[in-house]
C-alpha cells in the first residue's frame, strides 16, 4: 500500500531550535513579504532631516532638495522569504523560512545542514533561519533581509544626524545665554 502525499501530508514541525541538524528535503518558491515602517520613527527621522534640509536651504538661499515622499518611505522594503523543509537527524520533518536572498546553488535537495533559526514574532509563522552551515558542501550561508535603516537610506540617516546635533546646538546655546 502507498502512501497518497496529496492527501495526506507528512505532518510538518516548527522547532525552536535554536540548532537543528538535518538534510535539505525541499526548497519551496519564494514570495516577498514586507516589513512594516513604525510611523512615529518615520516621524522622528523625517523632523530631524527637516532640521537639516532647511538649515541648507537657508545658507544656500534656495529651494530644499525633494528626497522620497512620505508614501514611498511609508511603505517598507521587500525581501524574499522562502520556505525551507528539513529532515532532521530524528527523522522529524521540520520547516523554517530564510529571509533574504542566497546564491541559487548553496542549498540543494539532500545537502546536510547544521541550521541556526529564531522564532519570529508571529507564532504562527516558521521559525526563521539566522545561519545555515552546508556541511555538504562546507559553506557557511547568512541571509540579509533589508531593515528600516538600509530602507531609510544613508543620506536620509545623515541628514536627520544633522538636524539632530544642529536643534541641540541651538538648545544649549539658548540655555547658555539664558543663564
Amino acid at each position: 500500500m502507498t502512501w497518497d502525499r496529496e492527501l495526506f501530508p507528512e505532518p510538518v514541525s516548527h522547532r525552536p531550535g535554536p540548532i537543528i541538524n538535518g538534510h535539505v528535503v525541499k526548497l519551496e518558491g519564494g514570495y516577498s513579504r514586507e516589513i512594516k515602517v513604525g510611523q512615529p520613527i518615520l516621524v522622528a527621522v523625517l523632523a530631524a532631516a527637516g532640521v537639516t534640509r532647511l538649515v541648507v536651504s537657508l545658507l544656500r538661499s534656495g529651494a530644499g532638495g525633494g528626497g522620497r515622499k512620505w508614501k514611498e518611505l511609508r511603505k517598507g522594503p521587500e525581501y524574499l522569504v522562502t520556505p525551507m523543509r528539513i529532515r532532521a537527524s530524528d527523522g522529524v520533518l521540520c520547516e523554517m523560512e530564510i529571509h533574504g536572498h542566497l546564491p541559487q546553488s548553496a542549498l540543494e535537495p539532500r545537502d546536510h545542514v547544521q541550521v541556526t533559526v529564531r522564532r519570529q514574532k508571529d507564532p504562527e509563522l516558521p521559525p526563521r533561519v539566522e545561519r545555515i552551515v552546508n556541511l555538504t558542501t562546507a559553506q557557511l550561508l547568512t541571509p540579509h533581509p533589508p531593515n528600516l535603516w538600509s530602507h531609510l537610506g544613508p543620506t536620509l540617516l545623515a541628514q536627520a544626524l544633522l538636524g539632530i546635533l544642529v536643534f541641540a546646538t541651538i538648545a544649549a546655546c539658548t540655555v547658555l545665554v539664558g543663564d
